[in-house]
């Protein structure tokens, strides 16, 4: 009764610490003011509750009492700390509940990044990036397409190795019926998503994605109380310790997500008639992170590979010295590689000389590229160096006695995905308050970083 009675009063002072901020209330009072964000808002909420409540409904054929045991081994046994645990908390507990939802977005994530990869490697798809809003819509089909491809070999590996055989009621065609409908869901997912995008608020795919991961951590948050006041896990003392740390982490992945190298621009005036054009100085903001989550992404997918070819050996214990020495390891190489592909040196320099602008000290041309070059090596390394130790948080977090499932909160591709995708839906909240001549969502005005 005791635990669950703190459980309360942590709930309650929560509660009544946002209900206490002015400028919260406030700035709630002047969102509902405005009625196209406070549309776009409940239309974003209404869709992602649908979301969230395919996520509980589970395959035709499946015996729900043999499924539950199964389940909880997410939770508490041995899978909570192998990667297809990982896999569950990404799909918002769906992965383990063999949902209609199970297979998430992945399916499209992993057909994007192909489709990415193309534009560079393949001249069709590179001819068919240039081709601007066109290019744009066929470029997004063929990802469908792929997405499909995708799912068909997916879904019945999943059907197969993630549903046990005693939870499967006999049914004639039960893997193809099921795969079906995995692909079914997935592709619904995917138009909720765009849905979001066009009249809701946010990028539709990164808040259900944020979404699936935010739903597992109440239910984590409340096992690592539970297993911190049972006196077996540590005390309430390691319990406000951890917490501590999860705030300094998120504060250090929110810097890491905003930090910028900003590289002064002039340019040349130019009057054309009777007006002045140019003659200011601007900045090209090079991001400490340019590859964002992508690299992780990279990095876990190869991981993959040993896992699903043997369930035993030092590449599947998440918590093991060689996979996270080697993950670590991908995660500094892929972050080179795609800051390389996504920031064009060559590119910047000549956009720039096109429009009449140079760097100040540096000459146009092969000098420029080869300063923004450098300057883009020396700023990876240590952005590499901080998204590699970000990924392996959670590992070093389990070692010191923190449950698996809340674990994965302190780092890793989780953490980003949710910092990354409330700072964006937050900078567009603001852009619609600050259009209405409202404050922003923060003190001064506007949220830091993101201008």
């Amino acid at each position: 009764m005791n635990k669950y009675l703190i459980v309360g009063i942590i709930v309650v002072v929560i509660i009544a610490l946002l209900a206490t901020n002015k400028k919260l209330v406030e700035t709630l009072k002047n969102i509902y003011k405005i009625e196209e964000l406070r549309k776009r808002i409940l239309f974003t909420l209404g869709l992602l509750l649908i979301y969230r409540l395919g996520s509980f409904v589970v395959l035709p054929g499946v015996n729900h009492e043999a499924l539950k045991a199964f389940t909880e081994s997410f939770a508490t046994g041995e899978n909570a700390n192998n990667l297809m645990g990982l896999l569950n908390i990404f799909s918002g507990g769906a992965f383990s509940q063999a949902s209609i939802f199970a297979l998430g977005v992945m399916p499209y994530i992993t057909a994007s990044i192909i489709i990415q990869l193309m534009g560079i490697m393949v001249p069709y798809f590179r001819k068919m990036q240039k081709e601007g809003e066109s290019g744009r819509r066929k470029m997004n089909q063929w990802t469908r397409f792929l997405t499909i491809a995708v799912l068909i070999l997916q879904a019945p590996a999943y059907l197969k190795t993630q549903i046990p055989g005693n939870a499967i009621i006999p049914e004639g065609g039960f893997v193809l019926t099921s795969t079906i409908i995995l692909i079914a869901g997935t592709m619904f997912i995917m138009w909720l998503g765009e849905k979001i995008t066009d009249k809701g608020i946010g990028n539709g795919i990164s808040l259900i994605i944020m979404i699936g991961i935010v739903a597992r951590l109440p239910h984590a948050f409340l096992q690592e109380i539970m297993v911190k006041l049972d006196g077996h896990g540590g005390s309430l003392i390691m319990l406000i310790v951890e917490l501590v740390f999860l705030a300094l982490v998120f504060m250090m992945t929110i810097a890491l997500v905003q930090a910028v190298r900003k590289i002064p621009v002039q340019y040349a005036k130019r009057i054309v008639g009777n007006k002045q054009y140019g003659g200011v100085r601007q900045y090209i903001p090079l991001k400490l992170n340019a590859a964002n989550v992508m690299p992780i992404i990279f990095a876990q997918a190869l991981m993959f590979i040993p896992a699903l070819i043997s369930k035993d050996g030092a590449f599947t214990d998440i918590q093991g010295f060689w996979y996270n020495f080697t993950l670590a390891v991908l995660v500094i190489a892929f972050t080179y590689f795609y800051t390389a592909i996504i920031m064009n040196p060559q590119m910047m320099a000549d956009e720039m000389k096109r429009n009449g602008g140079f760097i100040p000290g540096v000459k146009p041309g092969k000098s420029t590229v080869t300063y923004i070059d450098n300057i883009m090596t020396r700023i990876t390394l240590p952005g590499s160096i901080f998204l590699a130790v970000v990924t392996i948080l959670p590992a070093l977090a389990m070692k010191i006695g923190v449950q698996p499932s809340f674990a994965y909160f302190y780092g890793g591709t989780s953490l980003l995905i949710m910092v990354g995708v409330v700072l964006d839906t937050l900078k567009q909240i603001e852009s619609y308050l600050l259009m209405r001549h409202y404050d922003g969502l923060m003190k001064t005005g506007r949220i830091q970083g993101r201008y």
